[in-house]
C-alpha cells in the first residue's frame, strides 16, 4: 500500500489538506481580491492610514474571508481570536468578551473574526454594540448572505462592508501553479482538462485545491486526465446557488431581465443556472406566467396562453422532457412585443381605488330590480350598447365625482397597434356623442 501512495505522489502529502497548506502568510500572497488589497484597495489604504475599523466581509465561499482576517490581525499587531456564529451562543460571547478587555487592560487590543456571522440572531448582534464602541474588540463578520438582509442596522452603521469577490480564471491558475511548487510535481492534466477543472472550481480557491488533490490522488504514474477523465474521476461540482438567499434572487432577476430585454439566448442561460442549481422548475414557470402579463401583456395576449400550456405541460411529463417546454415558453417570452401598458394601469387604477374610498357607481349603470330603486332613478338613462350605432354607445362609467381617467395606453407594438386604433376610434366616438 506504501508502495501505491509512493507512485501517487502521495508520500509527498501532509496530513493537513493543500488548502491549508497554501493558506497565504502575508497580504500580499492573497489573490483574486486586488480590489481590496492591491495598492489602491481600501484595506491597503486602512493599513496604511494605521486605523482600521469595524468590518464585515461579504463573498462567497472560498474567496480568502478567514483568511485576510487573519492577516490583518498580524498586520495591526491585534490579538487574533476566531468563533463560528454556527457553534456559539451568549455564554461563548461573553467569555470573548471577557477575554478582549483582558486583554485591553494589559494594552493589547483584539480582532473578533466571526464566522457565518448573519446566523446570530437579532439580540446576539446587538450584544456586539458596546464592545465594538469602547474599543474593546475590533470586530471582523465573514458572510455568505447580503449584510443588507441579514444583519441589522445597528451594527452595519458601525462597520464597513467589503466585497470579496470569486475567483476569476487568471487567479485559479495562478493558485494551481502554487499547489504545484508546494508539491514539487505537475498536475496530471492537459490544457483542456486544467481549464476545466478551474471552471468546476467555480469560483471557489478552497475547492480549486480540494480537485487538484483528488486528481494528485487517483492519477496512475504517467498518466495524464483528459476533460473527460477529469469529470470521471472528481464529478462535477455543483454551482453556488442556494434557492432560499442570494443566488436564487441574483439568477432569477437575470432571467427576469433577459426576458424584458428580448434576448431568448441570455434568458436560457439564466433558466439553465437554475436548474442546474436544482431551482423548482415550477417556480420558474411561475415566475414566466407573471412576465407574460407583466412584460408582454396586451402586445401579445397569447403569452399568457403559451405559459398556461406549458406549466400543463410540464406537469404532464416531468423532467428531462418536460424542461423543453420550459425553454420553449422563455424563447416565447423573449421574442414577443413588450408591453407594460395592462400593468402600469393596473396600478394606476389601484392607487385610484385605495385614494378615492367608497364612491358609489352612478346611478344610470345600476341595475333597479325594485319600484323604489327605480323611483330612486336607478338605471335611468343607461344606454344598451348592442342597440346603439357601431354597438358603441360613449356613456361615462366612472362615479360622478371622480370623473373619467385614462389609465391604460396601449403602446404601438404587437397587438397593442390594433388596440390602440380602436381606442381612439372610440375617444372620437364618445366626444361626438357627448357633444364635446
Amino acid at each position: 500500500m506504501s508502495d501505491l501512495f509512493s507512485a501517487n505522489g502521495m508520500g509527498q502529502l501532509e496530513d493537513r489538506p493543500l488548502a491549508d497548506r497554501l493558506r497565504p502568510r502575508v497580504l500580499e500572497d492573497v489573490v483574486g481580491q486586488g480590489h481590496l488589497l492591491g495598492e489602491d484597495g481600501i484595506l491597503s489604504r486602512m493599513l496604511r492610514s494605521g486605523s482600521l475599523g469595524s468590518l464585515i466581509f461579504w463573498g462567497p465561499p472560498g474567496t480568502g474571508k478567514t483568511t485576510v482576517a487573519r492577516l490583518l490581525a498580524d498586520a495591526t499587531d491585534l490579538e487574533f481570536e476566531q468563533i463560528s456564529a454556527i457553534f456559539s451562543g451568549v455564554a461563548d460571547l461573553k467569555k470573548c468578551f471577557e477575554r478582549a478587555k483582558g486583554r485591553r487592560i494589559s494594552g493589547k487590543r483584539t480582532l473578533l473574526f466571526v464566522d457565518e456571522i448573519h446566523r446570530f440572531n437579532r439580540a446576539q448582534l446587538d450584544s456586539f454594540l458596546p464592545v465594538m464602541e469602547d474599543g474593546t474588540i475590533t470586530l471582523v463578520g465573514a458572510t455568505t448572505e447580503n449584510p443588507s438582509f441579514e444583519l441589522n442596522a445597528a451594527l452595519l452603521s458601525r462597520a464597513h462592508v467589503l466585497t470579496f469577490e470569486t475567483l476569476n480564471e487568471d487567479a485559479l491558475i495562478d493558485l494551481l501553479a502554487r499547489a504545484e511548487e508546494e508539491m514539487d510535481r505537475d498536475l496530471p492534466l492537459d490544457d483542456e482538462a486544467r481549464l476545466s477543472l478551474v471552471r468546476m472550481a467555480d469560483g471557489d480557491g478552497r475547492s480549486a485545491l480540494t480537485l487538484a488533490e483528488d486528481v494528485w490522488r487517483t492519477a496512475g504514474e504517467g498518466e495524464v486526465f483528459d476533460t473527460a477523465r477529469l469529470a470521471e474521476v472528481v464529478q462535477r461540482r455543483a454551482p453556488v446557488y442556494d434557492k432560499t438567499k442570494d443566488g436564487h434572487y441574483n439568477l432569477i432577476s437575470a432571467f427576469h431581465k433577459s426576458i424584458r430585454g428580448s434576448d431568448p439566448d441570455a434568458a436560457l442561460y439564466w433558466m439553465c443556472r437554475m436548474l442546474e442549481g436544482g431551482e423548482d422548475p415550477l417556480y420558474i414557470l411561475r415566475r414566466m406566467t407573471v412576465m407574460a402579463s407583466e412584460e408582454v401583456g396586451m402586445a401579445d395576449p397569447n403569452a399568457l396562453v403559451v405559459l398556461n400550456a406549458a406549466r400543463h405541460a410540464f406537469q404532464l411529463v416531468g423532467s428531462p422532457e418536460g424542461d423543453f417546454a420550459l425553454a420553449q415558453a422563455a424563447v416565447y417570452l423573449a421574442t414577443a412585443p413588450k408591453s407594460n401598458a395592462s400593468y402600469l394601469a393596473y396600478k394606476a387604477a389601484r392607487m385610484d381605488a385605495r385614494q378615492h374610498g367608497s364612491l358609489v357607481p352612478p346611478k344610470h349603470i345600476l341595475n333597479a330590480p325594485t319600484k323604489l330603486m327605480k323611483q330612486m332613478g336607478y338605471s335611468e338613462g343607461y344606454q344598451y350598447d348592442h342597440d346603439m350605432p357601431e354597438a358603441f354607445s360613449g356613456q361615462d362609467y366612472f362615479p360622478e365625482k371622480m370623473g373619467r381617467q385614462k389609465y391604460y395606453e396601449p403602446n404601438a407594438r404587437g397587438f397593442e397597434r390594433d388596440i390602440q386604433k380602436r381606442l381612439s376610434y372610440w375617444d372620437r366616438l364618445r366626444k361626438e356623442r357627448s357633444g364635446q
